[in-house]
C-alpha cells in the first residue's frame, strides 16, 4: 500500500510564500513523476507543476517564476515552493505520484488529500 502525505499549506497574505512538501510511504521501488496540481473552488483540478525522475520540470504559464518544483529521492519526497503569492493561487493543492511498487505491475498514479492554500488581499 502506498500513501502520498501532503503538508505546508495555510494562509497568506499576497506576495508572500509558502513551501508544501508531499512525502510518499509504502511498497515504493521507484518513482517515475510528481506532479502538484490545484483545485480552486467550482473549477477544474488543473497541473501546476511537474517533475520526471530526470529532473525534467514544466510549470502552468501563470505559475512561471514564482513557483519551483523539486524532488528528493532518498526521501521519496516532492516540494513546491511558492513565492509571489497571488489571491488567484488560492486552491486546494493536490500531488500526484507515478509510482512503480512491483516488479510485475505497471507503474500506478497515487493521489494525496489535499491541502489548502489561501492567499488573501
Amino acid at each position: 500500500q502506498v500513501q502520498l502525505v501532503e503538508s505546508g499549506g495555510g494562509l497568506v497574505q499576497a506576495g508572500g510564500s509558502l513551501r508544501l512538501s508531499c512525502s510518499a510511504s509504502g511498497s515504493i521501488i521507484s518513482i517515475n513523476a510528481w506532479g502538484w496540481y490545484r483545485q480552486a473552488p467550482g473549477k477544474q483540478r488543473d497541473l501546476v507543476a511537474a517533475i520526471t525522475s530526470g529532473d525534467r520540470t514544466n510549470y502552468a504559464d501563470s505559475v512561471k517564476g514564482r513557483f519551483t518544483i523539486s524532488r528528493d529521492n532518498a526521501k521519496n519526497t516532492v516540494y513546491l515552493q511558492m513565492n509571489s503569492l497571488k489571491p488567484e493561487d488560492t486552491a486546494v493543492y493536490y500531488c500526484n505520484a507515478d509510482i512503480v511498487y512491483s516488479d510485475y505491475d505497471p507503474a500506478y498514479d497515487y493521489w494525496g488529500q489535499g491541502t489548502q492554500v489561501t492567499v488573501s488581499s
